[in-house]
């Protein structure tokens, strides 16, 4: 069963959207930042976006939100999609005790999305810089960078040296790269 009602790929904002899809568009059309994107039915899980891959044209990459024991700090992290997650590897080269899921309360309190929608784009919403944003370094070698826009009823296909060198500085966040 197809995730899609319409594979229409689109190149500017969609006519409809929330507050925070519309922020998302913004800051792209700010810093000039070219994307295409699809729109498709909610999908939670990176094995439920293999069609909308094959649409775009361009991997959609893993978003975690996690957080320590204590729920102090918070990492976003961005890892290849069909990489397996796993604390061991990460905590040691973030100097941190074993990390874990976030609560999604946490989600919404600090990058304004909702489980199975995270991204980079969330920390547009980051003001107070308490999210740490974590790369896996392999995604720099990626030529396009897939994600949702705060909302995974749509993906969005973009350079990743776009995201890299112009959204990324846009949120104020240094990006700390691992490898997983």
């Amino acid at each position: 069963m197809s995730v899609f009602t319409n594979k229409t790929v689109f190149s500017t904002k969609p006519q409809t959207c929330s507050e925070t899809e519309n922020a998302c568009y913004k800051a792209l059309e700010e810093l000039g930042i070219e994307f295409e994107g699809v729109s498709h039915e909610h999908i939670g899980t990176i094995e439920g976006l293999i069609e909308v891959v094959e649409v775009l044209g361009a991997p959609i990459h893993k978003n975690l939100f996690l957080c320590n024991a204590q729920k102090t700090d918070f990492y976003l992290l961005v890892m290849p999609g069909e990489k397996p997650f796993k604390t061991k590897l990460l905590s040691p080269q973030l100097g941190c005790s074993r990390l874990s899921f976030a609560p999604g309360e946490f989600m919404e309190e600090k990058i304004n999305c909702t489980p199975g929608s995270a991204s980079v784009f969330g920390l547009l919403f980051d003001k107070s810089l308490n999210v740490r944003l974590v790369i896996d370094k392999d995604i720099k070698n990626s030529e396009f960078f897939g994600l949702h826009p705060c909302d995974n009823s749509s993906s969005l296909k973009i350079k990743t040296t776009d995201i890299l060198e112009k959204l990324i500085p846009h949120t104020h966040h240094t990006p700390t790269f691992v490898e997983l």
